[in-house]
C-alpha cells in the first residue's frame, strides 16, 4: 500500500484546518486553541502544533493529511510538519491581499524544506470580495507552471479536486 504524507499549509485563518475536516475519513487531530483577543472576520481559535486527517482512496492509496500553525509564532513546526512530505498545498486567503505576502513566505519556506510538487489554494472563492485567480497568481508572483486552483473549504468536491490535482503531480513524479 503506497501512503502519501500531504502537508496543508498557508497563513492564518485560509481555511487549512476546515480543508482537512471536510474530507477526513477520521476525527482530525487537531490542537485548536482559544485565541485571547479575536480580530474582526477571524475566527477565535489557531491550530498551535498541527491537524491530522486520512482518507483512504483505495485498497492500494492512502492520504495522510497534516496542516500546519498559520501563525508565524508556530512556524518552528512547519520544518517538521514537512520531513517525508511527497507535496503541499498552500492555502490563500482569496479575500485578504494583506495575507498574500505571508503566503508567498509560506511557500518559499516549503520549498527550501523539500522540492516536492505543490498547489495553491485559493480559498473562500465562495465570497463576494474573493479575488480572481489571474489576480492572485500576479500578486503571489506565481510561475505560470504553478497550480492555483478555487477553493471552498467547507465543500468536499472542491477540497477533492485539490488533493487529486496535487496527487496527480506527486504520483507523476514518483513515476518519473
Amino acid at each position: 500500500m503506497l501512503t502519501v504524507k500531504m502537508v496543508v499549509t498557508g497563513p492564518f485563518n485560509a481555511g487549512k484546518t476546515e480543508f482537512i475536516q471536510t474530507v477526513s475519513e477520521i476525527d482530525v487531530v487537531s490542537t485548536e486553541r482559544k485565541i485571547s483577543s479575536p480580530q474582526e472576520r477571524v475566527k477565535e481559535t489557531t491550530t498551535v502544533a498541527m491537524d491530522f486527517g486520512r482518507i483512504t482512496v483505495d485498497d492500494s492509496l492512502v492520504l495522510y493529511l497534516f496542516g500546519t500553525p498559520g501563525q508565524k509564532r508556530f512556524d518552528f513546526m512547519w520544518e517538521i510538519l514537512s520531513e517525508g512530505m511527497l507535496g503541499f498545498i498552500v492555502m490563500v486567503d482569496s479575500t485578504r491581499p494583506e495575507t498574500f505576502r505571508e503566503a508567498r513566505s509560506i511557500l518559499e519556506a516549503f520549498r527550501a524544506f523539500s522540492p516536492t510538487p505543490y498547489v495553491v489554494a485559493a480559498s473562500k472563492q465562495d465570497l463576494p470580495d474573493a479575488w480572481e485567480l489571474d489576480d492572485m497568481r500576479v500578486a503571489l508572483r506565481l510561475e505560470d507552471g504553478v497550480k492555483i486552483i478555487r477553493c471552498v473549504s467547507t465543500d468536499k468536491e472542491s477540497v477533492k479536486t485539490i488533493l487529486l490535482e496535487l496527487l496527480e503531480s506527486i504520483l507523476a513524479e514518483l513515476e518519473g
